[in-house]
């Protein structure tokens, strides 16, 4: 067990340092809900695109919105390709409630990068900083930067990113231990972190292939992090980061749910999607999600809560699949 950590984003601290990964279509308010009732330091908004926030539009809204939930900071992460759009989103999305703001250098999707965002900032520092100073000098919250180790394995500029952010004011970079060209293949260079780690004073966080307490602490030994981010290992187990927590931290272990109580959150988190999103719509978000919890039940009961249309069905097949069940 390591030694109680704590980052600290100017008054904001983040205890214990694991931290929910935004990812799109994934961490949006109900899913956040779940993981903040376990236990995290810091929960992240899926990515927003700070054009289509200066729109207004309701549905890219509800993607920042934010909560301070069971004592929990939220962090909204922003994309987006030109400095002006990024400052006013920025203060939009302060002004919605978050009390951290993201900067997302590194999405590897052909959609983001092909609009030069994303990862694709990796390739222009000097454009990329400028997003960042627009950004720092928006808002009076927070701001952190998170990214890939570089572009591909012939531009490895993570380190000399982060010295530039450092001096305009960023507070905090995670770093995603491959390169965009990787994308999500091979494995994590956790390693590699530690050049970042090296050549700055705020609070580097590792992240990629993070899944549990043994990859989390290996993560952490080679990079010398002040923490972890987990992305895919929270699917179907928002209670995994406090797992970690209490594992390398020193917290408590969370009274994971079993058998009616297992059921109960899983009913729970699909009708607060429900009602977040809308029935229709939140009929086809809530089943990837009912599909990562049910990974290990009965086949032919998965299928059919797969493709039920019904709610009260969907509740009632949620029942039969997870009342003689135990988290894990």
């Amino acid at each position: 067990m390591r030694d109680q950590v704590t980052i600290s984003l100017d008054n904001i601290r983040l205890d214990p340092p694991v931290l929910l990964a935004p990812m799109a279509g994934i961490t949006d308010l109900p899913f956040r809900r779940m993981v903040a009732r376990f236990g995290a330091g810091l929960v992240v908004s899926e990515m927003v695109a700070s054009g289509e926030m200066l729109t207004a539009k309701p549905s890219v809204r509800a993607k920042a919105q934010a909560e301070l939930t069971a004592g929990l900071p939220t962090s909204v992460q922003l994309a987006g390709r030109e400095a002006a759009p990024m400052a006013e989103a920025a203060k939009i999305v302060a002004d919605m409630g978050a009390e951290i703001i993201d900067i997302n250098m590194g999405c590897p999707a052909k959609k983001v990068t092909g609009g030069l965002s994303g990862a694709a900032l990796m390739r222009n520092p000097d454009h990329a900083l400028r997003l960042i100073e627009a950004v720092v000098g928006a808002v009076d919250l927070p701001v952190t930067l998170k990214m890939r180790l570089g572009w591909d394995t012939e531009q490895l500029n993570a380190a000399e990113i982060a010295v530039r952010a450092e001096a305009a004011g960023v507070k905090m970079i995670v770093i995603h231990g491959r390169t965009r060209m990787q994308f999500y293949t091979g494995e994590a260079d956790w390693s590699a972190i530690a050049v970042v780690r090296a050549a700055v004073s705020v609070p580097v966080v590792a992240n990629g292939d993070i899944v549990d307490a043994v990859s989390a602490r290996a993560a952490l030994d080679q990079s010398g992090a002040a923490g972890v981010m987990v992305g895919r290992g929270a699917q179907g187990a928002p209670w995994r980061l406090a797992q970690i927590a209490a594992s390398l931290f020193g917290k408590a272990m969370p009274t994971l749910p079993a058998g009616s109580a297992f059921s109960d959150l899983i009913s729970e988190h699909y009708e607060g999607i429900l009602s977040f999103y809308g029935r229709d719509l939140g009929l086809r978000i809530a089943r990837k999600h009912l599909g990562w919890y049910a990974e290990a039940a009965d086949a032919p009961l998965r299928a059919e809560m797969m493709r039920s249309t019904d709610p009260a069905a969907t509740l009632a097949l949620i029942r039969s699949a997870f009342s003689d069940r135990d988290a894990a």
